[in-house]
């Protein structure tokens, strides 16, 4: 079944030019396979493999290498 949202767009892009179409296709099938490789991903890693990440980030983290994420997504505080 296919959600209003994605059967809007679809109505969409039918009213465009063919290369237009084949565009935006050529896309749109790079991304689902890019979220089929990402779930295979996180799907198949092990608790063992979370943990070395995780163990990783705690390093990096103590020495210094990272970055708050207040400091990456600076958000301005409405007065």
């Amino acid at each position: 079944m296919m959600t209003e949202l994605l059967e809007r767009a679809i109505t969409a892009v039918k009213m465009l030019p063919s290369e237009v179409q084949d565009a935006i296709a050529t896309r749109l099938l790079s991304e689902i396979d890019d979220e089929q490789a990402w779930n295979t991903r996180f799907t198949t890693t092990t608790d063992t493999q979370w943990d070395c990440l995780a163990d990783k980030v705690r390093l990096s983290i103590a020495a210094g290498k990272t970055m708050p994420l207040d400091d990456v997504f600076s958000i301005e505080k409405v007065s």
